[in-house]
């Protein structure tokens, strides 16, 4: 499941992370928290399929 803590469905992923943000966070804090939280769950998810570059290969692709 990744980032998110074991849960049955998506919808109990969504609400667990809604309580961890704070009492008084913006409805745009909240997008972009699930968003963040979105990108990593998929960037673990590419990992453990063996989709990943080794450190040499994201260098050249960053440095040209």
């Amino acid at each position: 499941m990744g980032f998110f803590m074991p849960a049955e469905t998506t919808k109990d992923r969504l609400v667990e992370a809604m309580h961890r943000l704070p009492a008084d966070a913006t409805i745009e804090q909240a997008m972009e928290h699930l968003y963040f939280l979105a990108k990593v769950d998929r960037g673990l998810q590419q990992a453990d399929r063996g989709e990943t570059l080794s450190h040499e290969e994201a260098r050249r692709r960053l440095l040209g």
